[in-house]
């Protein structure tokens, strides 16, 4: 191999970058500074032990008792260039979320866009809160509607927990500004959507690196119910699961039947 070779072969491995997630730590050496350069986003943690995280411990796993849902824009328009998922399992997903909210007395804040052009919010949704009228905003980032802002502090909950339509507008803006204000946000990927699955992707990656927690519907359920014995909102849990769990809501009615519960 010729000399030249050598030395392409040499930078392009020096060129070869790896990608970053929220379980790696990633540094480069700033041949300028003779010291360790940290990656954007990446904060410094003086008296952690390796490979301890702010998200891991039983403390980690969230509770109905800190928690509040901010379900957005779940309206036709963004429905009709919904291209990251089926948009019916959006639509099950999204009404499972907030039933079991609901059952778990965690508050939940409606919001949509401009409705009065993009629709209103889904009926299946609506329904579990008939009472509620959505706050309607211009803003594309909810974070930013005075409104919405003081109904989430005045619940004094500081586990935020975010659905929308579209992940890489509606549900990364939100996400990005309430990390930024000291909140610990989880976004419902699979009750989320974007215009396309890369858009989705790279929405959900994006709020990974400044700290979001992505979570499903039914893995945000488990960690609520936590305990079987949990018999006040076991009921409904099972309710809501034979109603919109799929294959998992199939099977428990079948347990059921061979335990001679199913009527």
């Amino acid at each position: 191999m010729s000399n030249r070779r050598r030395q392409f072969m040499g930078l392009a491995a020096g060129a070869i970058a790896v990608p970053a997630t929220s379980s790696t730590l990633v540094a480069q050496r700033d041949p300028s500074r003779g010291t360790e350069a940290r990656m954007p986003g990446q904060a410094s943690a003086p008296g952690r032990r390796p490979g301890r995280s702010d998200f891991s411990g039983l403390p980690a796993l969230m509770t109905p008792e800190e928690c509040v849902v901010v379900l957005i824009d779940h309206q036709p328009f963004q429905f009709a260039n919904l291209h990251s998922h089926e948009p019916t399992m959006i639509v099950n997903n999204v009404i499972g979320l907030a039933k079991f909210a609901k059952a778990f007395k965690v508050p939940v804040i409606l919001t949509t866009v401009l409705e009065a052009r993009g629709g209103k919010i889904i009926k299946g949704l609506q329904d579990v809160f008939p009472d509620q009228k959505p706050i309607d905003r211009s803003y594309i980032n909810t974070w930013q509607d005075q409104r919405v802002v003081d109904l989430v502090k005045a619940t004094g909950r500081r586990k935020l927990v975010l659905a929308a339509l579209w992940t890489e507008m509606c549900l990364a803006m939100p996400a990005i500004q309430a990390l930024g204000e000291g909140y610990e946000v989880y976004v419902v990927t699979d009750a989320s959507g974007g215009v396309s699955a890369e858009a989705h992707d790279m929405a959900v990656r994006r709020m990974v690196q400044t700290g979001a927690v992505p979570i499903t519907w039914i893995a945000l359920s488990g960690e609520w119910q936590r305990d079987w014995a949990r018999e006040s909102t076991l009921a409904d849990a099972a309710k809501i699961l034979g109603e919109h769990g799929g294959a998992s809501g199939v099977a428990f009615a079948w347990e059921m039947q061979l335990l001679g519960g199913a009527k």
